[in-house]
């Protein structure tokens, strides 16, 4: 039997858990924020106690390892796939672990909840900058360029990105009447690609350029 303030401790950790990643989280702008991780952290603690208490000491599980199923569909429910790539996967990760951590409480392990909680924390917060600092090294991006096509010489834009340094991943070619559209995904750091920008800019023979 749950004393009241064992009850109390767990849905209180989870509460401050909850918020402390669904803010940073917030403060991103991602689609699973500060309401939503309290009340994930909040249910997977519940479930995890009324498991032990319907379960009793041969079943305390039975319902508490359904909540990682259930999980699972919150979790892909944020996770997009667009032209710039998949999205969503790092606040996918940060729900499953949210959850983790929501039934370690359930089940009385606060050190090892709380320890969790903190090491997510870090690698959310002063992992992302470290991220983006890796990002400026090692970018990818897509270029499209439509220009007038002249013989022997359709390559001449794919000579541009490895002038600039810029490592060809895929490409495709496609010719329509007098104009080649040109389609590359090119790898390398953020000073090679502006650059590379910038050149095509001042091509005045180019009729489209998305990047």
């Amino acid at each position: 039997m749950y004393v009241e303030h064992e009850l109390f401790l767990k849905l209180g950790l989870a509460l401050v858990i909850g918020s402390a990643i669904g803010a940073e989280r917030e403060l991103r702008s991602k689609s699973a924020g500060f309401r939503t991780l309290i009340l994930i952290c909040l249910g997977a603690t519940l479930f995890t106690i009324f498991s032990q208490i319907l379960g009793g000491e041969q079943n305390a599980d039975r319902i508490a390892s359904n909540v990682v199923v259930g999980i699972g569909f919150l979790g892909a429910g944020v996770i997009f796939k667009g032209d710039a790539g998949v999205s969503g996967i790092t606040t996918a990760a940060s729900i499953w672990l949210t959850a983790a951590l929501g039934m370690g409480l359930g089940c009385g392990y606060y050190t090892a909840s709380i320890l969790g909680a903190v090491l997510v924390l870090v690698v959310l917060v002063i992992f992302a900058t470290l991220e983006q600092y890796i990002d400026r090294y090692k970018q990818v991006r897509n270029y499209t360029i439509e220009f007038l096509y002249r013989e022997g010489d359709q390559h001449r834009y794919e000579r541009k990105l490895t002038e600039h340094h810029l490592k060809v991943i895929t490409r495709k070619l496609r010719k329509n009447g007098n104009t080649i559209r040109g389609t590359w995904t090119a790898i390398g750091n953020e000073r090679d690609h502006l650059q590379f920008i910038e050149s095509i800019l001042k091509d005045h023979s180019i009729e489209v350029f998305d990047f």
